[in-house]
Order: C-alpha cells, then sequence, then structure tokens
C-alpha cells in the first residue's frame, strides 16, 4: 500500500495557479527530496497532503483512506518551517518534545509515565536527551531542530515530513541533523518527505528526486533524474553544476565526471 496517492490534484490562491495536474505515489521507506524554488507550490502541496489546506480539484489518499476520512494524524510526524515555541516561553526542552504526545490522548490531556517515558526515549534517540531540562530558547539552533524533530517523531510515525529543517543551521549542524534524519529511513524504516532547496545537500540520503514548479518537472530516483530531458530542459545551463554536486554513482550524460 502506498502512504501517499495524490491523483490530478490542482489548487489555486484567488483564481491564481499554485498546482496544476498533479499525480503521484509515495511508497514506503521512500526518502523523497522535494525541490522547487519560491513559489513553485511545494509548501502548498505539503499542507494539502496533512489536511491544513482543502482540496477543491483533484484527489489525495493517506495510507490508502480518502483524506477526508483519514484521522490517524499521529503516524504522521510534521516539522514545518519556523515551528519553535515563542523565543522566551519558559519550556523545557523535555516539554516541548512531550507536546507531541497531545494529538494521542483524550480530555482531559494530562501527561502520565507512558508519555514521560517515550519523551526520554525519542530525545535519547535524536541524541537530544543530555539538555532535557534547559529551558528551549537557550539552545542552540541546531539543538533546537533536534528538539523538534524528537517532537515530530515521538509517536512513532509511518511518514515524516519535513519542510526546509535546515534553514537556520550551520554547516556542521547540517550533516550532522541530515545524518540523523538518514538513519530514521535507513534504520527504522520510516518514510521521508523533505522540502529543501539545496540539491547538493540531500543528494547523498535521499532515493526519490521531486522536482516541483507549479507542475511536476520531475519525479523519479536519481539514476533516472540524471537522464531526464525535462531536468536539462528546466535547469538549463545550470544542470550541470547540479550533477556534479549530487551523490550518487554511474556516469552523468550531461558531461563531467561519474558521481561518488
Amino acid at each position: 500500500m502506498n502512504l501517499i496517492e495524490v491523483k490530478n490534484l490542482a489548487f489555486a490562491y484567488n483564481s491564481s495557479p499554485v498546482l496544476e495536474d498533479i499525480t503521484f505515489a509515495v511508497k514506503p521507506g521512500d526518502f523523497i527530496g522535494l525541490l522547487g524554488h519560491n513559489g513553485s507550490g511545494k509548501t502548498t502541496l505539503i499542507q494539502l497532503i496533512l489536511g491544513i489546506l482543502k482540496t477543491k480539484e483533484g484527489k489525495i489518499k493517506i495510507m490508502g483512506q480518502k483524506i477526508e476520512k483519514f484521522n490517524q494524524w499521529s503516524k504522521i510526524g510534521y516539522l514545518q518551517q519556523k515551528s519553535a515555541p515563542p523565543s522566551l516561553m519558559p519550556l523545557t526542552a523535555f516539554e516541548v518534545v512531550r507536546l507531541g504526545r497531545v494529538s494521542t490522548k483524550g480530555l482531559p490531556r494530562i501527561f502520565n509515565k507512558i508519555d514521560n517515558k517515550k519523551t526520554q526515549e525519542v530525545m535519547a534517540k535524536t541524541n537530544c536527551l543530555e539538555y532535557k531540562n534547559k529551558l528551549f530558547y537557550e539552545l542552540s539552533g541546531g539543538q533546537q531542530q533536534r528538539v523538534l524533530l524528537a517532537r515530530a517523531i515521538i509517536n512513532n510515525p509511518a511518514l515524516i515530513i519535513l519542510d526546509e529543517p535546515s534553514t537556520a543551521l550551520d554547516a556542521s549542524s547540517r550533516g550532522s541533523f541530515f545524518d540523523l534524519i538518514s538513519n530514521l529511513n535507513k534504520k527504522d524504516g520510516a518514510t521521508i518527505l523533505l522540502i529543501t532547496h539545496d540539491m547538493a545537500e540531500i543528494g547523498k540520503y535521499i532515493n526519490k528526486f521531486f522536482i516541483l514548479d507549479k507542475k511536476i518537472i520531475f519525479y523519479g530516483d536519481k539514476q533516472t533524474f540524471c537522464k531526464s530531458p525535462e531536468v536539462a530542459n528546466h535547469f538549463g545551463p545550470y544542470t550541470q553544476h547540479i550533477m556534479d554536486h549530487l551523490h550518487t554513482t554511474g556516469p552523468c550524460p550531461f558531461g563531467g565526471h561519474s558521481w561518488e
């Protein structure tokens, strides 16, 4: 069963098209890099998949269910852009992570020993347990992202959606952060859908590219990406530069050296 199925999806803001004729499927175990310039529709697509925006044209299924009937949102972990709590909110890192358990609870929403245990476990997995008692706003950018990732995956989601998670990180923190996400994919079997601007940054981690510019320019694996005339037409003279900075194997038909 596909985790996500999208068919003939279209969306517009005030009669201005943002997405047109979008059809694709996400399989269990995929690690997909969703790329496109500002205004290409990336975040809108994610918000439609998450039910934040309502579909008007086309169909979306999540884990085999029509999105209108889907209610198992704890199976999806979402790390949005600028998702940090207000900078001076007096929450510890532990408390921020534990908030991810709210979606699994009825009323009254009172945390218990199970919630605390799961919080401890997921913070250990994401290497942020050592600063669990520090106030969130006192943490570095890299530490905050680990805490927010822990919150997103505390319910062991089958699908993790990340919207530009490395924007505020330095080079060292980015590499460490993406290694962590890669482990969630390879070792835990989580399916990852990652929005980013930087192909070179994610090239060695993902197994599929998704290039969006209102319509799907390309969706497929890295070797097919290299051979795609649609990719060459879309990126023009910049194509070879992109190919030279991706991490995969085999000859590149646009010239230059083989990827490693």
